[in-house]
């Protein structure tokens, strides 16, 4: 069936995250922004995405209303192998990371859910998995830059059924005080490319006996994988990845020694068949998977799914915050620190539309081939 009509839209949903909000890529960080991808086809079925995201919401949104979403009408939206490779080659002159390629993720991610719903099945078993359950959770805590926050929110974490805690903390003396509150569930702490490789082995060096489950993403800048290989010599099991491009920055860290964990974004690299490839490349060297979900819609939903298809000890990274509202409810809720995963044909979650239409921010852009409205 071909793609008659790409549409974008932007929601904004008051949150609280037990304490201070932080500034974001240097703006204040108010509202959780979620970039909504629903792509048409001609026979009148509607798939939903999500492109990355936060700060970089404008400048992926303009990249899919004038680029990416004309590129995209007329196209089969079956042929979604097909697809990747001509659109993506379209675009590389543009950069082979950042929002054309986001832009593309979300609406990858909105053809999976058509396929899912033309073949009446949920996009796991599509992909070759079974019901295995509801998947844990991972409390992923935002940065407080206070060790007593941040202990009072991993306590909280764990109350709520939480059983694993990830700090975005700087400190070995917030390790211990999460720790320390966090009892006999395991911390891992994640400092978002912080360090010169001096540094980070250092910090490495100090904490080394801690019984961190992982170090993530210690180095600056997070393409340099020999660095991060220096690192990982210390013995604490380092994760990294959400910020490579595509495949082969997976190959590269593999090859450099980098990693024990892998962290693909789905709604940063590529959508779902490049995770997918990122899974086979991953088992075939002996690399754990744990995909980087920092996101409460379409694309956060198609992790679970994925997840549930191809994770062996299944885990999924849910921010640590209370939503107002949020229109895809229940299914980015978890009970008790567990997240079922949707049923229903595709993702299983398309939107509730009122709560789209109360907390929707800016202009709706759609691209249908006659027009951008």
């Amino acid at each position: 069936m071909k793609i008659t009509a790409v549409e974008t839209s932007v929601v904004a949903l008051p949150f609280d995250m037990g304490g201070p909000k932080p500034a974001f890529a240097g703006r204040p960080w108010d509202n959780l922004e979620i970039l909504l991808v629903k792509v048409e086809t001609e026979d009148g079925l509607v798939g939903w995405g999500e492109a990355f995201g936060h700060a970089a919401i404008p400048a992926t949104k303009a990249a899919i209303d004038t680029i990416v979403g004309p590129l995209m009408i007329g196209r089969d939206a079956g042929d979604i192998q097909g697809l990747s490779r001509t659109i993506l080659h379209s675009l590389h002159l543009l950069g082979r990371n950042g929002s054309f390629v986001y832009g593309y993720s979300g609406i990858e991610i909105a053809l999976w859910d058509l396929a899912g719903k033309r073949a009446n099945q949920p996009l796991y078993r599509l992909l070759g998995g079974r019901d295995r359950g509801p998947i844990p959770g991972y409390a992923s805590l935002l940065a407080y830059n206070d060790d007593a926050l941040a202990a009072k929110n991993t306590a909280a974490a764990s109350a709520r059924g939480y059983r694993f805690i990830k700090l975005h903390e700087l400190t070995r003396s917030a390790v211990l005080a999460s720790q320390k509150a966090a009892g006999d569930v395991p911390v891992m702490m994640d400092v978002n490319c912080a360090w010169s490789p001096p540094v980070a082995r250092a910090m490495a060096a100090s904490l080394v006996d801690d019984g961190l489950m992982w170090l993530e993403e210690p180095v600056w800048p997070p393409e340099d994988v020999e660095g991060l290989a220096s690192v990982r010599a210390y013995g604490i099991p380092i994760s990294a990845g959400e910020n490579v491009a595509g495949l082969f920055g997976f190959k590269t860290l593999i090859d450099a020694g980098a990693i024990d964990i892998a962290q693909p974004s789905v709604t940063k690299i590529g959508g779902i068949a490049e995770m997918l490839k990122i899974f086979d490349l991953c088992e075939a060297h002996g690399i754990e998977v744990c995909p980087h979900s920092p996101y409460f819609g379409p694309g956060f939903i198609a992790t679970l799914h994925i997840i549930q298809a191809r994770m062996e000890k299944r885990m999924v990274e849910v921010l640590w915050l209370d939503m107002e509202a949020n229109p895809f409810d229940p299914w980015v809720k978890g009970d008790k620190g567990l997240f079922a995963v949707p049923e229903g044909p595709g993702l299983g979650a398309d939107p509730d539309p009122s709560v789209l239409a109360r907390y929707r921010v800016g202009d709706v852009t759609r691209i249908d081939g006659r027009n951008r409205s």
